[in-house]
C-alpha cells in the first residue's frame, strides 16, 4: 500500500515543491524512494505558523548501482529556501546509524506526516528497529542532543527565544520516558503524547501546554528568561541521564551486522522486483 498523509493546514505550494524535489531525486539519481516524511516541529506536534518544512527521506540504490568499484554518496540534499529543505540518507547509512544508536531514523519511521512511501518498507524497517535498537545508545543520543541544545540556546541563563525551549525539552522528556520504561527503547515521536506518557509534574505540564498553545497561534513567541520550572525539569533529567547512560558505548555485534545485511538485501531485491518504481510517477 502506498503511503501519503498530509495535514490540511500545510501550505499546498510547499508540499508541491517537496513532491517535485522527491521526483527529481528519483529521476536524477535513479534510485528507489520507499519513504519520505516531514521531520521537525510539524511532525513532533508543536508547529507554529512560520515553522520550516523539513522533508527527510530514505533512498535505496538498485542492484546495478552496487556493481561498481567507485564509492557513491550516501546522502541526497536539496536546499531550496530558508524555510524549506529536503535531504535523504541511503538505506545502508540509515541502518548503520541505527545500530550505533542514532535515533533519527526511528523518528523518521514514526513521523505522522508522510509525503510518499511504501507501507511494507516503513513497517518492516520499524519492526527491525524495535528489535535491534540499543536502548542505552538511544538514551545517549537524546542526552547529547539535549545537552547541546541547552548549551547553544540558553546555557548562560539570560533571555532566550522561547520557541527554542522545545529543542531541549523534548530530549529531556524522552530520557524520562526511557527511565520509566526499562524494557523499551523507542519513545513516541509526537511531543504531546510523549509528555503525557512521561508523567511530568503538574506545574510543568500546565506551563508547557500554555507555551504550545501560544506557539501554535503566533509567529513569534518572543524572548524571555528560561522558566525555573522548565529549567529544573530539563536539568534533572539530563543529570539522571548522565548517571545512567553517559559511561557506555554502543558496540555493533557481528550478529547485528549480519541481520542488517540480510534485511538490506531483502529490501533491495523487493524494490528491484517491483517494476523499478517505489514512488508515484512524476
Amino acid at each position: 500500500m502506498r503511503l501519503r498523509s498530509i495535514p490540511a493546514d500545510m501550505d499546498a505550494s510547499k508540499v508541491a515543491q517537496i513532491d517535485q524535489l522527491l521526483d527529481r531525486a528519483v529521476r536524477e539519481n535513479k534510485v528507489h524512494l520507499p519513504l519520505a516524511i516531514e521531520s521537525g516541529s510539524r511532525a513532533w506536534g508543536f508547529p507554529s505558523q512560520d515553522s520550516d518544512y523539513d522533508c527527510r527521506f530514505v533512498f535505496v540504490r538498485p542492484t546495478a548501482q552496487h556493481l561498481t568499484p567507485w564509492p557513491q554518496r550516501d546522502v541526497i540534499e536539496f536546499l531550496v529556501e530558508d524555510d524549506l529543505d529536503a535531504n535523504g540518507w541511503e538505506f545502508g547509512k540509515a541502518l548503520r546509524l541505527l545500530l550505533k544508536g542514532n535515533a533519527v531514523i526511528i523518528e523518521w519511521l514514526r513521523s505522522p506526516v508522510v509525503y510518499r512511501g511504501e507501507s511494507w518498507f516503513r513497517d518492516d524497517f520499524l519492526e527491525f528497529a524495535k528489535q535491534m535498537a540499543n536502548r542505552e545508545a538511544i538514551a545517549r543520543h537524546y542526552l547529547h542532543l539535549g545537552e547541546r541544545q541547552r548549551r547553544v540556546y540558553f546555557g548562560d541563563g539570560t533571555a532566550m527565544a522561547q520557541k527554542k525551549i522545545f529543542y531541549a525539552l523534548r530530549p529531556a522528556a524522552t530520557l524520562r520516558w526511557l527511565w520509566m520504561r526499562p524494557g523499551e527503547a523507542i519513545a513516541p515521536m509526537h511531543f504531546p503524547t510523549l509528555m503525557d506518557e512521561c508523567d511530568p509534574p503538574p506545574d510543568l505540564k500546565r506551563e508547557v501546554e500554555e507555551l504550545m498553545a501560544r506557539k501554535a497561534l503566533t509567529r513569534e513567541l518572543g524572548v524571555a528568561p528560561l522558566s525555573p520550572t522548565i529549567a529544573a525539569f530539563i536539568d534533572r533529567e539530563f543529570e539522571r541521564g548522565r548517571e545512567l547512560w553517559e559511561a557506555g558505548r554502543a558496540r555493533v555485534t557481528e550478529d547485528a551486522k549480519a541481520q542488517a545485511a540480510a534485511f538490506y538485501r531483502g529490501v533491495v531485491e523487493r524494490l528491484d522486483g517491483s517494476s523499478g518504481r517505489s514512488d508515484p510517477e512524476p
